[in-house]
């Protein structure tokens, strides 16, 4: 069965989307732990960030610093944190998130709740962002 992050590249699962590509795909965590909180995923299903073949790895990791350094631009934060977790969705993702503290990424902390305007008023500003460097 596909997981949920290639139904939502296959369009059968709505997201709000940041950036895409051939091969990436970027769109905001729908439980955030900081506004601007986004997942940045290869289209290709693969389960462990490491069973990645190595062009594509290093273009996911070229694509996610891209993602972030329009996050940066309009998101009030000191830096953009980076993990890898990939227990919770069996295809590889990065969480990048805005950082204030240390504290920022602490998956324990209450998730953020933004209605759909909110979300999709983030997805623009970044995208506005990420399309004003190409």
């Amino acid at each position: 069965m596909a997981s949920i992050f290639t139904r939502i590249v296959n369009g059968e699962i709505p997201c709000f989307k940041i950036a895409e590509d051939e091969h990436y795909l970027a769109f905001l965590d729908i439980n955030p732990l900081q506004e601007g909180h986004t997942l940045v995923i290869p289209k290709q299903e693969i389960n462990y960030i490491f069973d990645i073949e190595n062009e594509l790895h290093a273009g996911l990791w070229n694509f996610a610093k891209t993602v972030g350094k329009a996050i940066e631009k309009v998101v009030e934060c000191q830096r953009i944190g980076i993990t890898v977790i990939g227990l919770e969705v069996p295809h590889a993702h990065i969480h990048l998130i805005p950082l204030k503290t240390m504290y920022d990424m602490d998956f324990r902390r209450p998730k953020l709740k933004f209605t759909n305007d909110e979300f999709v008023a983030i997805a623009k500003k970044i995208s506005e962002a990420l399309a004003s460097d190409i």
